[in-house]
């Protein structure tokens, strides 16, 4: 029975982490974040913080929307998210509550391409992953991004006037990423909606309650007090066996 709940949670962190969030940065569950290409598109607002509603469509995985928190200083950010009112169409009945029993509820994920690290925390377990950024989300991939921007029209999205843009981003070796950008002209040509395309599925971002200001760089740091792994999966693993009483599937290489 133990082994089976495992596996349910594993499903469910499956379904909202890794469409709703590995496919924008295209890194591993709870590794990704707005860095990368996304963080180009933010243009000259290069410090705020946002309530970030994500929708991901995609056959394999589901329907999904996740909401959350979202600070970013420069490259680097932090998107706080309460999974315990996640949507997935395929999700198994029960597991928003038992996810919510075992303190996985909550989850942050801290992207520093300065650090070439990311982590993914679990304030509830008192435990947290570090992670490598992928090269192409280290901060001189990201300077070496190009932006192409095409005007498509006008349009009014939640209540803001913007531009209908079409962003492509290409990185040095010639990759490109296609956007659906819209640029709120009352607001410093802020993002206040996103859309993008990949590996079959269809992401929709919606930016809301924008704050042009500099978030606290204590946003940014390394939880302290907290259980380190080098590994996601075996902390999720680890940690859900010992909160039922069972043994983990590897000891946590430090705290």
């Amino acid at each position: 029975m133990k082994y089976k709940l495992c596996a349910l949670l594993l499903t469910v962190m499956g379904f909202g982490i890794v469409s709703a969030l590995a496919q924008p940065g295209g890194g591993a569950p709870g590794s990704t974040s707005f860095g990368g290409s996304i963080s180009k598109i933010f243009g000259e607002n290069k410090a705020f913080t946002t309530t970030v509603e994500i929708q991901a469509k995609d056959g394999a995985a589901g329907d999904t929307t996740i909401a959350g928190k979202l600070a970013f200083d420069d490259g680097k950010s932090r998107f706080e998210m309460d999974l315990g009112k996640m949507k997935n169409s395929n999700m198994p009945p029960g597991a928003i509550e038992q996810m919510k029993a075992l303190g996985m509820d909550n989850m942050v994920v801290i992207s520093r391409p300065d650090k070439k690290a990311s982590y993914m925390i679990y304030p509830g377990l008192k435990a947290y992953a570090e992670m490598p950024l992928k090269d192409s989300e280290s901060a001189e991939a990201i300077n070496k991004l190009k932006l192409e921007t095409t005007e498509l029209g006008k349009e009014t999205v939640d209540g803001h006037p913007t531009i209908k843009n079409k962003v492509v981003v290409t990185d040095e070796k010639g990759k490109k990423q296609e956007f659906t950008v819209w640029n709120a002209t009352d607001l410093k040509s802020f993002p206040v909606k996103l859309e993008m395309s990949e590996r079959g599925a269809n992401v929709v971002m919606l930016f809301k309650d924008a704050k042009l200001e500099k978030p606290a760089g204590a946003l940014f740091d390394a939880p302290q007090n907290m259980t380190k792994y080098d590994d996601a999966r075996v902390l999720m693993q680890t940690e859900m066996m010992k909160k039922m009483g069972g043994g983990g599937f590897g000891a946590p290489p430090g705290k």
